[in-house]
């Protein structure tokens, strides 16, 4: 379900692509009326030289060519978001007590890269695949866990969930670093050997070479051949379920 996620590092590109360069600055010639005026030549250290990204946020000009940006896992993060009702006999099975609640699972476990072609933003997508390991969302029950991975969508079986990007949707003509977008990225998610089109709401913003932001959708868990849990006497699922996935990309 979590490789949703994964369509969110896409869009995050989107804004890099829109990100500005610029060129060196050129010395000022010295005025005709000091013709004998010498100005002391001073060679400037590498450091000082203004780098790709700070050029561009001076000149404006258009980034060019195709930037691959990769997620960095252990600043990233998936996260399904679903919700549950106990019933009475819950409390003598499991400990807890009746009611509605939230379950919230999350994992580290993301990887994939995002290609945009800087020169033409409306031409396709290039390599932009994202997957999760499904079987390491962790919550707080640990037979709650352990029974998804083993039992019900048996995810030890089906561990991984994928999603390829194919569209950007609603990105602004321009961009300004530091600005935080809002966009939507369109592709397909395969769970358990099923595939289906979802659409994640993306906001994001670009720092340097850095792409953070996150992105949210809403799924049913049906439409991936999951039988929502349900134990008599003991609990309930919903069918729907959110996915946000908190993303960290990097320029490569």
């Amino acid at each position: 379900m979590l490789h949703s996620m994964t369509r969110t590092f896409a869009l995050l590109t989107l804004l890099a692509l829109l990100a500005a360069c610029g060129g060196q600055t050129t010395p000022a010639a010295a005025p005709e009326s000091s013709p004998t005026a010498e100005a002391p030549a001073v060679d400037a250290p590498a450091s000082d030289a203004p780098t790709k990204t700070a050029a561009a946020a001076e000149s404006g000009a258009a980034v060019t060519g195709q930037r691959t940006f990769v997620i960095a896992p252990d600043a990233s993060k998936a996260t399904y978001l679903a919700s549950e009702e106990f019933f009475a006999g819950a409390l003598d099975k499991l400990g807890i007590a009746a009611g509605l609640g939230d379950v919230v699972g999350s994992t580290q476990e993301i990887e994939g890269q995002l290609q945009l072609n800087l020169d033409d933003l409306s031409a396709p997508l290039g390599e932009n695949t994202f997957t999760v390991k499904m079987n390491t969302f962790t919550t707080d029950q640990s037979n709650r866990d352990k029974w998804i991975r083993e039992n019900g969508p048996r995810f030890n079986d089906y561990p991984l969930a994928t999603f390829t990007a194919t569209s950007v949707e609603g990105a602004p003509a321009t961009y300004t670093e530091g600005d935080e977008v809002s966009f939507q990225l369109a592709g397909d998610l395969t769970v358990r050997e099923i595939t289906q089109p979802v659409t994640f709401d993306v906001t994001a913003s670009l720092s340097g070479d850095t792409l953070t932001g996150v992105a949210t959708t809403q799924l049913k868990m049906s439409d991936f051949g999951i039988d929502p849990p349900s134990f008599a006497n003991t609990l309930t699922v919903a069918d729907e379920f959110g996915i946000e996935v908190q993303i960290v990309a990097k320029a490569q």
